[in-house]
């Protein structure tokens, strides 16, 4: 970030009197209660301006105009804190004036490269009891912005904002009830009655509605947000009183924000301009904190493809997510994204399997199971471990500045492990991605997964879609009942950006549509400019809306184009082309079909494409040259290859040592470049070692292999049970550019002999299954997210090992026969406050009863429960409900102990 600072404006001081007062006389309402105004202008051009008003009760307002037009009528500024009312009694201290230029570069987003110059004038006001509230004010060419600044030091509480957006109430509006998901309809009506037009958030005469909120004052837009929202405060929205034009930030759950000063709120924000200027506009991410990410060569962007949405129980099935796989590599995608339903045992196979045809996994995750310190510490650095590239988490649904504390702490985790990260079931984003690079998209939209509504897709276009990337999950063109054509569909993930794009259909249904298949192909999800072409949000005489929007990246620009109503002939002038001719491959419906057409063009043409109802196109351009017939990249796939490990599995105690051999080969095709091959010494078992040279071969031609020997020792104070030693084979990957080096992996399965005794808390579980949640090791069951009991306690005795189950539920462990008994202590945890029944049972192989126990309830003290397991191989722990159903039924197995062979 770099600041110039430039002298303040008539010399620095207070100015009295209004630096402007011809456009004080253009508001009726400042005209007539202000005494002091001041204006801040647009510093690359004349026609944008905000206007500070304080009146005769020493209240502030802040209007805007273009043009010389009002755009936003006063609307009022102040804050009230626990020990201030900063919202009336104020009287000017001082203005002090500066240009802000940045210069920044995004990993996501409509225009990698940003470049932003920004008006600013700081304006110092003290209240009635000698308080000081700092108000400082941002114009720019794309809108204004402002935000409080408290100076003070120690804790300060925000018991609520005077902040008011004003309105006429005859400008258009496209309005989004309030709700934490922002997976509301938005409905268009006026700014005076859209209480009317969208009931269900409302408070009597008040209803809320979540940002971005657009509206239309004659030729100008403006779209309304907040931008550098994180922990320090709390997310807000818009309250309106039915009839009225004013709209005014409320706090999220209307409760105080408490902060350590010295405090700067978020920006309260309005984009405001033509559609062009709102389309192209980054001033969301401008006010936003720099990049705290130094390196971010580790964050790639990309399509994927997603199974859960045309087929909701594919994640949790290993071979069904293979197909998936396999589609991606194919088809050149880098990620396929597993969804909920995936297991912990197959996962890290599927990742080896994954990247060996070069495509990294996306894993989900329930918030729940990250939701604390614990919890992210213990799953991040095991799904990195795994190979994961990133995670997509979900379920947040809330504003709250709780939530927002979360946000940055799992930004900060998710930078320090090098995951990327999409959110889900989210906020929307207010600079997000500039200040934490990973994120790649979020949610806060109503989007495929939720119905179709062409009619919201144009909504999307110029409302959620301009302020960050946006997870709407496009492409199900084999969708039961689709409600729109197969042109609109494909057009989508070009009309909407989204650093992670992820595609909604399966293999079969994309299969079927081999025109889409070949231009998702070719589609970038970050872009280096992007620019309205033609459309509106606003119902036309035929009863429809457009959305055309063109982004380019390097020398080709993709352009989609959708349409909501009556089929159209859809008109994109091309004047964003640049010098000479330029080959345009356009995709539109054609009796329920993809057709695909190729012409010759300059700027100075217009591309007219017929359109079905509910239709669209998508084109790709490229410069024209001698032969050329297409804009087509060649999709490059990395190629089969084997890695064969000696031994593949083997037996080994503590400080045994196993010796290793590789073989890696290309059986055809072209030669490998860069290759290594080694022991992942680095994800080797805390204690465990590996001696042994790295082997590497600058080229490796097809039908050479490359061969490696190491001696792996394990550690001496190993437990028993299974550990795998990985060895990585890797080679530059075929596409070139930035894309990372294809890693192909195989393990040694070790399995190291029980001895001694061993807690059941332990040890890896073969299966599992659990009435509510995951089962928890050494705490309680807990709620819905994985670590988030408290210790195991029955009846008053806390217990450090064991397992937290909530009947009915079972896992299995493999005890290898070394082992005699089994013993713990066994009842209902406390947490339930003696309600609750549960049986509790201990199985061996082929599930034969070895002990149980009678019902124990809740508040009874804890059952000792032992069992013989001499020559056991599967040991299972079973709980049932009691036979009164589940609720309640947390089982706690308080030091769970296997007794084995010395």
């Amino acid at each position: 970030m770099i600041g110039v600072a430039v002298p303040a404006l008539l010399g620095g001081g207070l100015v009295v009197g209004g630096a402007a007062p011809s456009t004080a006389a253009r508001h009726s309402t400042a005209a007539r209660h202000s005494s002091d105004a001041w204006t801040v202008s647009d510093p690359a051009r004349s026609d944008l301006s905000a206007q500070l008003g304080l009146d005769s009760a020493g209240e502030l307002h802040l209007a805007v105009d273009r043009g010389g037009a009002p755009v936003l009528l006063p609307g009022r500024l102040g804050i009230r804190t626990g020990q201030h009312d900063l919202t009336t009694g104020l009287r000017l201290v001082r203005r002090k004036d500066r240009t802000v230029h940045e210069s920044y570069r995004m990993t996501t987003g409509k225009q990698l490269r940003r470049s932003a110059t920004m008006k600013e004038a700081t304006f110092t006001f003290r209240g009635a009891d000698g308080a000081e509230l700092g108000v400082a004010v941002r114009v720019s060419d794309d809108g204004v912005a402002y935000r409080y600044l408290l100076d003070g030091k120690g804790p300060v509480t925000v018991t609520g904002e005077a902040s008011t957006f004003d309105l006429p109430t005859d400008a258009k509006a496209w309005v989004q009830p309030y709700v934490t998901s922002y997976e509301n309809e938005r409905t268009e009506t006026t700014a005076g009655a859209a209480n009317s037009a969208q009931p269900g958030t409302c408070t009597g005469d008040t209803c809320s509605f979540g940002y971005p909120t657009l509206f239309q004052t004659g030729n100008t837009y403006v779209l309304l947000t907040e931008a550098d929202v994180d922990g320090r405060y709390s997310g807000s929205h818009l309250d309106h009183v039915d009839g009225s034009g004013a709209y005014s930030v409320a706090l999220a759950d209307d409760k105080p924000v408490t902060a350590q000063g010295p405090l700067a709120t978020p920006w309260r924000t309005a984009i405001v301009g033509s559609l062009d200027t709102l389309v192209g506009s980054t001033l969301v991410d401008d006010l936003a904190p720099p990049s705290k990410v130094g390196d971010t060569s580790w964050i790639r962007p990309g399509v994927d493809d997603w199974s859960w949405l045309s087929d909701g129980s594919s994640p949790g099935n290993y071979d069904r997510q293979k197909d998936f796989v396999d589609y991606a590599a194919e088809h050149g995608l880098p990620y396929t994204l597993v969804d909920a339903g995936w297991q912990a045992s197959w996962v890290p196979e599927l990742v080896r399997y994954a990247r060996a045809k070069g495509v990294d996994v996306i894993l989900w995750f329930d918030w729940n199971d990250l939701k604390t310190q614990q919890q992210r510490d213990d799953w991040l650095p095991r799904v990195k471990a795994w190979g994961v590239a990133g995670v997509k988490v979900d379920y947040m649904y809330s504003d709250s500045q709780s939530t927002f504390q979360w946000y940055d702490a799992i930004l900060g985790d998710t930078a320090r492990d090098r995951l990327m990260i999409d959110f889900h079931g989210a906020t929307i984003p207010r600079g997000l991605q500039r200040t934490w690079p990973q994120v790649m998209s979020v949610e806060a939209v109503r989007g495929e997964e939720n119905g179709q509504n062409p009619t919201r897709d144009i909504f999307l276009a110029f409302t959620r879609n301009i302020v960050g990337s946006m997870d709407y999950t496009p492409t199900w063109f084999s969708r039961p009942d689709r409600k729109d054509s197969l042109a609109h569909e494909l057009a989508l993930p070009v009309v909407y950006e989204s650093g992670w794009t992820s595609l909604g259909d399966n293999p079969e249904g994309f299969a079927a549509q081999p025109v889409a298949e070949r231009y998702l192909e070719q589609l970038p999800t970050t872009w280096d400019e992007t620019r309205f072409v033609s459309g509106g949000p606003g119902a036309r005489p035929a009863g429809d809306r457009q959305a055309v929007i063109a982004r380019r990246k390097g020398d080709r620009w993709f352009v989609g184009g959708i349409l909501a109503g009556a089929g159209d002939t859809m008109k994109a002038p091309l004047g964003f082309l640049g010098k000479g001719s330029w080959l345009v491959e356009t995709i539109g419906d054609s009796g329920g079909q993809l057709k695909r057409t190729v012409r010759t063009v300059t700027a100075k043409d217009t591309l007219a494409v017929p359109a079905a109802a509910d239709g669209g196109f998508a084109a790709l351009a490229c410069p024209a040259a001698r032969g050329r017939t297409d804009c087509e990249d060649p999709v490059v796939t990395a190629p089969a290859t084997t890695l064969t490990l000696n031994p593949s599995a083997t037996t080994a105690g503590s400080g045994a040592r196993i010796g290793v051999g590789a073989k890696f080969l290309l059986p055809r095709g072209t030669a490998l470049r860069h290759v290594r091959l080694t022991v992942d010494r680095d994800r080797l078992p805390a204690g465990w070692r590996a001696t042994g040279p790295d082997v590497t071969a600058g080229s490796l031609p097809a039908g050479r292999t490359l061969g490696g020997h190491w001696t792996v020792t394990v550690g001496k104070d190993q437990p028993g049970g299974e550990a795998d030693v990985p060895v990585v084979a890797t080679y530059a990957n075929p596409a070139g550019g930035k894309a990372p080096p294809v890693h192909v992996e195989e393990v040694v399965r070790v399995s190291v002999p029980l001895h001694g005794t061993v807690y059941a808390s332990d040890q890896p579980f073969l299966t599992e299954t659990n009435g509510y949640g995951p089962v928890e090791r050494d705490q309680s069951n807990g709620e819905a997210g994985g670590q988030d009991g408290k210790p195991l306690t029955i009846d008053g005795t806390v217990y450090a090992k064991g397992l937290g189950m909530n009947a009915p539920g079972q896992v299995e462990i493999d005890l290898q026969g070394r082992c005699t008994r089994f013993e713990a202590h066994v009842g209902v945890d406390d947490e339930k406050d003696g309600q609750g029944s549960v049986t509790f049972t201990v199985l061996g192989d082929d599930g034969k009863r070895l002990a149980t126990t009678d019902v124990v309830r809740g508040g009874q003290a804890a059952v000792d429960l032992t069992a013989d397991v001499t020559g056991v191989h599967t040991l299972g722990l079973a709980v049932g409900d009691g036979g009164d159903g589940k609720n309640y039924d947390h089982a706690d197995w308080g030091d769970a102990r296997i007794t084995c062979a010395d």
